[in-house]
């Protein structure tokens, strides 16, 4: 079913390249269309035959082939192009696209044909949002163990089902997603871009993702209303949306009251006025020196990766402010990548409980979360979390330093995978060390970046002996 619907997603990258007579992309999209639909119809038709209902492992299962599949398919377009010479190259790309990293390995993005980067466009748009939640909207037979899918994908320690059903809820998060798409598409219009650049940067922004058909990325139409569009859609997709969803029934005190919100909203306004302060000198406009600093913080923190000023030029105060969001992300909910900010909120009031508690040890202390006391279960799924994310983070490091590259690129490189960033440091700036790096590190980082938009947990329990006694 995964599958089906994403041959469909094919066809129309594959109408763009009939449209501007790209032949090669005529053939390589064709092709795998084709071999993609024979592949999926007899299991589409036998699995509407009968009503699914997933366990938890099932639903863990069943996500991360999907993602796994989605990732090795939507490669072959690329491969096939001969833009791509190496499977690995491709493979890179696509995970690349669909966890919304946005880190690239190609070198000149320029003289790659539209449909090339309409399908990369693609990849964001649909990873952002989650191809499993497209599917339980479009695939009403999954019943109740679609929500056991969208479990399993959706990012953040804490789930929400804000209607009675998971199809509908998945349905409202897509039908708000290609509203905000549509909405950005046309304000870019406006701004100068042509429609079909208009549609691409639209998809990298509200999937986060940064991909772009310039090799300068936004910064190539030096326009501030078109940097002013992506800092607003950038802010919003960073954003929770089952609270824009909420926004958009007048329910404004949830929004006030959730201590993620608030949390964001104050990271963001501080950092980007030490970084405002910081560049100004090497600016020049307060203005200017405003929108440089907002733009580059929630790139970061929404883990877009989009770019208009180079960060190895700045001071090294504003430096470590950009560096240390590169540890926390957007929200839970949101398309965003990263640690979570809702996480660090939690173990931020976790330690103030545990000061409480050296001074009155016969205390009883509580999380509140929003008005109401949370879990004491979240707080042990948030440590582990952390402790897991810093081994990935260890580990891509060594992979990468393998390969003899320096440590500092190396720890860059692994942020940047783990943290589905796709925006760093010194070489990373560029993305010149993912296209030089050899075969088994392309690969190794690819499954980085999965592990990191599945937030590890979702992967990481495959590998767990308990888990294939339970299933099978």
């Amino acid at each position: 079913m995964f599958s089906g619907i994403f041959s469909l997603a094919m066809l129309f990258p594959l109408v763009i390249a009939i449209i501007f007579q790209e032949e090669v992309m005529v053939f390589s999209f064709g092709i795998t269309i084709i071999v993609i639909f024979v592949i999926s119809l007899p299991v589409f038709i036998f699995s509407k035959k009968q009503k699914t209902n997933f366990m938890a492992h099932e639903g863990i299962f069943l996500v991360c082939i999907a993602w796994i599949t989605a990732s090795l398919l939507g490669a072959v377009p690329y491969y096939l192009s001969g833009f791509m010479p190496h499977y690995s190259n491709a493979v890179f790309e696509s995970v690349s696209g669909f966890t919304t990293t946005g880190a690239t390995i190609i070198p000149d993005l320029e003289i790659l044909p539209r449909s090339f980067h309409l399908w990369r466009g693609m990849t964001h748009w649909l990873g952002g949002m989650g191809i499993v939640v497209l599917t339980v909207a479009l695939v009403p037979f999954l019943g109740a163990g679609g929500f056991s899918l969208v479990n399993a994908e959706t990012t953040g320690p804490m789930k929400e089902k804000f209607t009675p059903k998971i199809t509908m809820t998945a349905k409202i998060l897509w039908i708000i997603y290609l509203g905000l798409t549509i909405i950005m598409t046309v304000l870019l219009m406006l701004g100068g871009m042509n429609w079909f650049d208009a549609i691409i940067h639209a998809f990298s922004t509200l999937g986060t993702g940064g991909f772009s058909t310039k090799n300068a990325g936004i910064a190539a139409w030096n326009s501030p209303y078109i940097e002013w569009v992506c800092i607003i859609f950038m802010l919003i997709a960073g954003f929770n949306f089952t609270l824009i969803y909420r926004f958009l029934q007048g329910k404004f005190s949830e929004i006030t009251k959730n201590s993620e919100a608030k949390a964001y909203a104050m990271i963001v306004i501080i950092a980007t006025t030490v970084v405002a302060i910081q560049i100004m000198p090497r600016i020049g406009s307060l203005e200017k020196s405003l929108r440089f600093a907002f733009f580059d913080i929630i790139s970061i923190m929404s883990t877009t990766g989009f770019m208009i000023d180079d960060h190895n030029q700045w001071p090294p105060l504003a430096q470590f402010v950009v560096f240390m969001l590169m540890f926390i992300g957007g929200c839970s909910g949101s398309t965003a990548g990263g640690v979570k900010v809702i996480r660090y909120v939690i173990i931020f009031k976790q330690t103030k409980n545990e000061m409480f508690r050296h001074l009155y040890p016969k205390g009883v202390f509580s999380i509140h979360l929003d008005g109401k006391i949370g879990r004491k279960d979240i707080v042990y799924s948030v440590s582990s979390f952390f402790y897991l994310y810093a081994i990935m983070v260890v580990l891509g490091t060594l992979l990468v330093s393998s390969a003899g590259v320096s440590l500092y690129d190396s720890l860059n490189a692994a942020l940047i995978t783990v943290g589905n960033i796709g925006l760093g440091f010194g070489k990373l700036i560029s993305g010149a060390i993912f296209y030089e790096v050899p075969e088994y590190v392309k690969w190794g980082l690819s499954a980085l970046m999965i592990i990191g938009r599945l937030e590890i947990y979702t992967f990481i329990l495959l590998f767990y002996p308990g888990f294939w006694k339970k299933s099978f």
